[in-house]
Protein backbone atom coordinates (compact mmCIF):
# COMPACT_ATOMS: atom_id res chain seq x y z
CA UNK A 1 0.00 0.00 0.00
CA UNK A 2 1.46 2.95 -1.11
CA UNK A 3 0.59 5.67 1.74
CA UNK A 4 2.14 2.86 4.50
CA UNK A 5 5.54 4.24 5.53
CA UNK A 6 7.51 1.98 7.88
CA UNK A 7 8.52 3.67 11.17
CA UNK A 8 12.20 4.21 11.51
CA UNK A 9 14.55 2.47 14.09
CA UNK A 10 15.45 4.07 16.99
CA UNK A 11 18.04 6.52 17.11
CA UNK A 12 17.23 8.61 14.18
CA UNK A 13 15.75 12.51 15.05
CA UNK A 14 12.27 12.82 16.58
CA UNK A 15 10.20 14.86 13.99
CA UNK A 16 7.48 17.19 14.19
CA UNK A 17 3.87 16.22 14.92
CA UNK A 18 1.26 15.26 12.01
CA UNK A 19 -1.65 17.91 11.80
CA UNK A 20 -4.87 15.44 12.47
CA UNK A 21 -6.08 16.09 9.24
CA UNK A 22 -3.18 15.19 7.16
CA UNK A 23 -2.39 11.93 9.28
CA UNK A 24 -1.75 8.82 6.82
CA UNK A 25 -0.73 5.43 7.75
CA UNK A 26 2.13 4.20 9.04
CA UNK A 27 4.38 1.40 10.35
CA UNK A 28 3.35 3.08 14.03
CA UNK A 29 1.08 6.08 14.52
CA UNK A 30 0.86 7.69 17.95
CA UNK A 31 -2.20 9.81 18.56
CA UNK A 32 -1.17 11.72 21.76
CA UNK A 33 -2.72 14.47 23.86
CA UNK A 34 -6.38 14.64 25.73
CA UNK A 35 -8.67 15.67 22.84
CA UNK A 36 -10.38 12.55 22.31
CA UNK A 37 -12.13 13.92 19.10
CA UNK A 38 -9.32 14.69 16.96
CA UNK A 39 -8.00 11.88 18.30
CA UNK A 40 -11.21 9.81 17.09
CA UNK A 41 -10.94 11.42 13.43
CA UNK A 42 -7.38 10.57 13.07
CA UNK A 43 -8.05 7.14 14.00
CA UNK A 44 -11.37 6.97 11.53
CA UNK A 45 -8.80 8.63 8.53
CA UNK A 46 -6.13 6.36 9.08
CA UNK A 47 -8.87 3.38 9.14
CA UNK A 48 -10.39 4.74 5.89
CA UNK A 49 -7.17 5.06 3.91
CA UNK A 50 -5.99 1.65 4.81
CA UNK A 51 -9.09 0.34 3.80
CA UNK A 52 -9.33 2.00 0.42
CA UNK A 53 -6.34 0.76 -0.53
CA UNK A 54 -6.73 -3.03 1.26
CA UNK A 55 -10.45 -3.56 1.55
CA UNK A 56 -9.75 -7.24 3.55
CA UNK A 57 -7.83 -5.57 5.99
CA UNK A 58 -8.62 -6.59 9.49
CA UNK A 59 -9.03 -4.23 12.32
CA UNK A 60 -8.09 -5.33 15.84
CA UNK A 61 -8.69 -3.31 19.27
CA UNK A 62 -7.56 -4.10 22.32
CA UNK A 63 -6.94 -1.80 25.45
CA UNK A 64 -3.33 -1.37 27.35
CA UNK A 65 -4.08 -0.93 30.72
CA UNK A 66 -6.35 -4.95 30.26
CA UNK A 67 -3.59 -6.23 27.92
CA UNK A 68 -2.57 -9.68 27.94
CA UNK A 69 1.37 -10.50 26.98
CA UNK A 70 1.71 -11.90 23.58
CA UNK A 71 -1.39 -10.21 22.32
CA UNK A 72 0.37 -7.71 20.25
CA UNK A 73 2.46 -9.97 18.60
CA UNK A 74 0.16 -12.76 17.76
CA UNK A 75 -2.09 -10.32 15.95
CA UNK A 76 0.78 -8.81 14.18
CA UNK A 77 2.15 -12.44 12.75
CA UNK A 78 1.66 -12.35 8.99
CA UNK A 79 -1.99 -14.15 7.97
CA UNK A 80 -2.19 -17.15 6.10
CA UNK A 81 -3.79 -15.02 3.06
CA UNK A 82 -1.46 -12.18 3.59
CA UNK A 83 -3.94 -9.28 4.42
CA UNK A 84 -3.44 -6.39 5.78
CA UNK A 85 -4.31 -5.73 9.90
CA UNK A 86 -5.09 -2.08 11.64
CA UNK A 87 -4.30 -2.97 15.20
CA UNK A 88 -5.19 -0.64 17.61
CA UNK A 89 -4.16 -0.03 21.13
CA UNK A 90 -6.16 1.96 23.23
CA UNK A 91 -5.53 3.61 26.75
CA UNK A 92 -2.07 4.08 26.90
CA UNK A 93 -1.45 6.13 29.97
CA UNK A 94 -3.15 2.73 31.91
CA UNK A 95 -1.10 0.83 30.04
CA UNK A 96 0.17 -2.41 32.09
CA UNK A 97 3.75 -3.86 32.35
CA UNK A 98 2.85 -6.26 29.95
CA UNK A 99 1.81 -4.00 27.28
CA UNK A 100 5.05 -1.98 28.17
CA UNK A 101 7.32 -4.75 27.48
CA UNK A 102 5.64 -6.23 23.99
CA UNK A 103 5.15 -2.35 22.45
CA UNK A 104 8.93 -1.85 23.18
CA UNK A 105 10.03 -5.11 21.37
CA UNK A 106 7.73 -4.68 18.83
CA UNK A 107 8.79 -0.85 17.60
CA UNK A 108 12.32 -3.02 17.19
CA UNK A 109 10.86 -4.61 14.01
CA UNK A 110 7.76 -3.56 13.28
CA UNK A 111 5.20 -6.11 11.06
CA UNK A 112 5.89 -5.11 7.00
CA UNK A 113 1.64 -5.21 6.81
CA UNK A 114 0.69 -3.49 10.09
CA UNK A 115 -0.55 -0.21 10.76
CA UNK A 116 -0.37 -0.14 14.69
CA UNK A 117 -2.41 2.72 16.47
CA UNK A 118 -1.79 4.13 19.66
CA UNK A 119 -3.67 6.36 22.02
CA UNK A 120 -1.87 7.77 24.59
CA UNK A 121 -4.39 10.91 26.43
CA UNK A 122 -1.78 12.28 28.59
CA UNK A 123 0.32 11.91 31.68
CA UNK A 124 3.50 10.33 32.80
CA UNK A 125 2.56 6.77 32.60
CA UNK A 126 4.31 5.14 29.97
CA UNK A 127 7.31 7.70 29.50
CA UNK A 128 9.61 4.81 28.04
CA UNK A 129 7.71 4.03 25.31
CA UNK A 130 6.53 7.55 24.00
CA UNK A 131 10.30 7.87 24.08
CA UNK A 132 10.59 4.93 22.22
CA UNK A 133 8.10 6.03 19.79
CA UNK A 134 9.31 9.65 19.01
CA UNK A 135 13.21 7.91 18.51
CA UNK A 136 11.41 5.45 15.86
CA UNK A 137 10.02 8.64 14.06
CA UNK A 138 6.96 7.28 14.17
CA UNK A 139 4.16 9.65 12.47
CA UNK A 140 2.91 11.56 16.25
CA UNK A 141 -0.23 13.27 15.88
CA UNK A 142 -0.46 15.92 18.38
CA UNK A 143 -4.73 15.47 19.98
CA UNK A 144 -4.64 19.11 22.05
CA UNK A 145 -7.54 21.01 22.92
CA UNK A 146 -8.47 23.98 21.40
CA UNK A 147 -9.15 26.48 23.77
CA UNK A 148 -8.55 30.04 21.78
CA UNK A 149 -11.55 31.19 19.91
CA UNK A 150 -9.14 31.88 17.29
CA UNK A 151 -8.50 28.24 17.22
CA UNK A 152 -12.03 26.98 16.96
CA UNK A 153 -12.88 29.28 14.59
CA UNK A 154 -9.87 28.15 11.96
CA UNK A 155 -11.27 24.75 12.72
CA UNK A 156 -14.53 25.80 11.50
CA UNK A 157 -13.24 27.42 8.71
CA UNK A 158 -11.73 24.36 7.75
CA UNK A 159 -14.38 21.92 8.09
CA UNK A 160 -16.27 24.21 5.46
CA UNK A 161 -13.31 24.13 3.13
CA UNK A 162 -12.84 20.98 3.15
CA UNK A 163 -16.66 20.37 2.18
CA UNK A 164 -16.01 22.96 -0.36
CA UNK A 165 -18.83 25.22 1.23
CA UNK A 166 -18.45 28.64 2.43
CA UNK A 167 -19.32 30.07 6.11
CA UNK A 168 -19.30 34.00 6.44
CA UNK A 169 -16.92 35.28 9.12
CA UNK A 170 -19.38 36.46 11.46
CA UNK A 171 -21.47 32.99 10.85
CA UNK A 172 -17.92 31.46 12.21
CA UNK A 173 -18.02 33.69 15.43
CA UNK A 174 -21.63 33.22 15.95
CA UNK A 175 -21.26 29.83 15.76
CA UNK A 176 -17.73 29.34 18.03
CA UNK A 177 -19.97 31.17 20.10
CA UNK A 178 -23.05 28.85 20.41
CA UNK A 179 -21.57 25.90 20.94
CA UNK A 180 -17.65 26.47 20.92
CA UNK A 181 -17.48 24.89 24.80
CA UNK A 182 -16.65 21.42 23.49
CA UNK A 183 -14.85 20.39 19.95
CA UNK A 184 -17.40 17.41 19.04
CA UNK A 185 -20.23 19.49 19.33
CA UNK A 186 -18.80 22.15 17.00
CA UNK A 187 -18.05 19.54 14.74
CA UNK A 188 -21.70 18.05 14.50
CA UNK A 189 -23.04 21.99 14.23
CA UNK A 190 -20.56 22.15 11.32
CA UNK A 191 -21.78 18.50 10.03
CA UNK A 192 -25.46 19.67 10.89
CA UNK A 193 -25.19 23.22 9.12
CA UNK A 194 -23.69 21.80 6.07
CA UNK A 195 -26.36 18.96 5.68
CA UNK A 196 -29.75 20.79 6.05
CA UNK A 197 -28.49 23.70 3.56
CA UNK A 198 -27.02 24.12 0.28
CA UNK A 199 -26.99 28.23 0.91
CA UNK A 200 -23.78 29.95 1.79
CA UNK A 201 -24.12 30.22 5.76
CA UNK A 202 -24.33 32.97 7.20
CA UNK A 203 -24.92 34.44 10.44
CA UNK A 204 -28.79 34.53 10.47
CA UNK A 205 -28.74 31.28 9.68
CA UNK A 206 -26.36 29.86 12.49
CA UNK A 207 -29.28 32.50 14.51
CA UNK A 208 -32.25 30.42 13.30
CA UNK A 209 -30.33 27.05 14.89
CA UNK A 210 -28.61 27.84 17.94
CA UNK A 211 -29.52 31.31 18.61
CA UNK A 212 -31.25 30.29 21.87
CA UNK A 213 -28.24 29.71 23.21
CA UNK A 214 -27.01 31.14 26.35
CA UNK A 215 -23.71 32.50 24.67
CA UNK A 216 -24.60 33.45 21.94
CA UNK A 217 -27.61 35.71 23.57
CA UNK A 218 -24.02 36.89 26.26
CA UNK A 219 -22.58 38.15 22.46
CA UNK A 220 -25.46 39.71 20.99
CA UNK A 221 -25.16 41.98 24.32
CA UNK A 222 -21.66 41.89 23.41
CA UNK A 223 -21.95 43.23 20.19
CA UNK A 224 -24.49 45.91 21.10
CA UNK A 225 -22.23 47.40 23.99
CA UNK A 226 -19.09 47.07 22.28
CA UNK A 227 -21.07 49.21 19.11
CA UNK A 228 -22.39 51.61 21.11
CA UNK A 229 -25.87 50.72 21.01
CA UNK A 230 -26.70 51.41 24.56
CA UNK A 231 -30.26 50.89 24.59
CA UNK A 232 -30.31 47.72 22.30
CA UNK A 233 -27.70 46.30 24.21
CA UNK A 234 -29.55 47.06 27.96
CA UNK A 235 -33.16 45.76 26.15
CA UNK A 236 -31.65 42.51 24.87
CA UNK A 237 -30.03 41.88 28.63
CA UNK A 238 -33.32 42.41 30.27
CA UNK A 239 -34.86 40.17 28.04
CA UNK A 240 -32.14 37.06 27.90
CA UNK A 241 -32.61 37.39 32.03
CA UNK A 242 -36.11 37.83 32.09
CA UNK A 243 -36.25 34.56 29.97
CA UNK A 244 -33.83 32.65 32.38
CA UNK A 245 -30.23 33.46 31.26
CA UNK A 246 -27.99 33.39 34.01
CA UNK A 247 -25.61 36.60 34.26
CA UNK A 248 -22.41 34.91 34.43
CA UNK A 249 -22.24 33.73 31.13
CA UNK A 250 -23.18 36.54 29.80
CA UNK A 251 -20.48 38.78 31.74
CA UNK A 252 -18.23 36.31 30.37
CA UNK A 253 -18.92 37.15 26.85
CA UNK A 254 -18.95 40.62 27.74
CA UNK A 255 -15.06 40.08 29.42
CA UNK A 256 -14.34 37.91 26.19
CA UNK A 257 -15.18 41.36 23.90
CA UNK A 258 -13.18 43.63 25.65
CA UNK A 259 -10.12 41.61 26.52
CA UNK A 260 -9.75 41.47 22.68
CA UNK A 261 -10.20 44.78 22.30
CA UNK A 262 -7.80 45.47 25.00
CA UNK A 263 -5.18 43.13 22.80
CA UNK A 264 -5.53 45.49 20.08
CA UNK A 265 -5.81 48.82 21.40
CA UNK A 266 -3.37 51.05 20.20
CA UNK A 267 -0.75 48.14 19.04
CA UNK A 268 0.46 48.92 15.40
CA UNK A 269 0.93 46.34 12.54
CA UNK A 270 -0.82 44.10 10.32
CA UNK A 271 -3.82 41.97 11.05
CA UNK A 272 -2.00 38.46 9.75
CA UNK A 273 0.80 40.08 12.48
CA UNK A 274 -1.56 40.31 15.22
CA UNK A 275 -3.30 37.57 14.77
CA UNK A 276 -0.19 35.26 15.00
CA UNK A 277 1.21 37.36 17.63
CA UNK A 278 -2.00 37.69 19.91
CA UNK A 279 -3.64 33.95 18.98
CA UNK A 280 -6.64 35.41 17.05
CA UNK A 281 -7.72 35.09 14.14
CA UNK A 282 -7.68 37.94 11.71
CA UNK A 283 -11.09 38.73 11.76
CA UNK A 284 -11.10 39.00 15.03
CA UNK A 285 -8.38 41.62 15.22
CA UNK A 286 -9.91 43.89 12.41
CA UNK A 287 -13.40 43.64 14.17
CA UNK A 288 -11.57 44.80 17.77
CA UNK A 289 -9.87 47.48 16.05
CA UNK A 290 -12.96 48.69 15.03
CA UNK A 291 -14.23 48.57 18.46
CA UNK A 292 -11.33 50.00 19.76
CA UNK A 293 -11.77 53.44 18.12
CA UNK A 294 -15.16 54.16 20.84
CA UNK A 295 -12.10 54.13 23.70
CA UNK A 296 -9.75 56.09 24.80
CA UNK A 297 -7.17 54.13 27.47
CA UNK A 298 -8.94 55.40 30.61
CA UNK A 299 -12.43 54.48 28.69
CA UNK A 300 -10.81 50.88 28.56
CA UNK A 301 -9.85 50.90 31.98
CA UNK A 302 -13.08 52.13 33.27
CA UNK A 303 -15.12 49.30 31.48
CA UNK A 304 -12.56 46.88 32.87
CA UNK A 305 -12.82 47.97 36.46
CA UNK A 306 -16.82 47.61 35.69
CA UNK A 307 -16.21 44.06 34.41
CA UNK A 308 -14.53 42.65 37.06
CA UNK A 309 -16.69 44.21 39.46
CA UNK A 310 -19.88 42.78 37.57
CA UNK A 311 -18.07 38.98 37.25
CA UNK A 312 -17.24 39.50 41.47
CA UNK A 313 -21.05 40.38 41.94
CA UNK A 314 -22.65 37.96 39.82
CA UNK A 315 -20.87 35.46 41.35
CA UNK A 316 -22.10 35.57 45.10
CA UNK A 317 -20.80 38.98 46.58
CA UNK A 318 -23.98 41.01 45.37
CA UNK A 319 -27.47 40.44 45.90
CA UNK A 320 -28.65 42.55 43.03
CA UNK A 321 -26.45 40.53 40.05
CA UNK A 322 -28.63 42.39 37.43
CA UNK A 323 -27.61 45.55 38.53
CA UNK A 324 -23.65 44.69 38.13
CA UNK A 325 -24.57 43.43 34.68
CA UNK A 326 -26.41 46.27 33.66
CA UNK A 327 -23.95 48.75 34.82
CA UNK A 328 -20.91 47.10 32.89
CA UNK A 329 -23.08 47.11 29.63
CA UNK A 330 -23.41 50.74 30.27
CA UNK A 331 -20.11 51.40 30.69
CA UNK A 332 -19.13 49.36 27.96
CA UNK A 333 -21.55 51.37 25.67
CA UNK A 334 -20.58 54.46 26.58
CA UNK A 335 -16.83 54.26 25.97
CA UNK A 336 -15.63 57.84 25.74
CA UNK A 337 -18.95 59.25 25.59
Amino acid sequence: MATRTPASRAGSAAQAPTPWRDVRPAAVVLLSGPEDYLASKAAESIRHQVRTAQPGAELVRFDAGTYEAGTLTMHASPSLFGDWKIIEAAGLAQMNDAFLVDALAYLTDPAPDVVLVLRHAGGNRGKKLLDAVRAAQATIVDCQPLKKDGEKAEFVTAEFKRAKRRIDPDAVRALVAAVGSQLAELAAACQQLMADTAVDVTAELVEQYYGGRVEATGFKVADAALAGRTAQALSMLRHALATGADPVPIVAALAMKVRAVAKVHGVRGSSAQLARDLGMAPWQVDQARREAQRFSSDALARAIRALAEADAQVKGESRDPVYAVERAVTVIALGDG
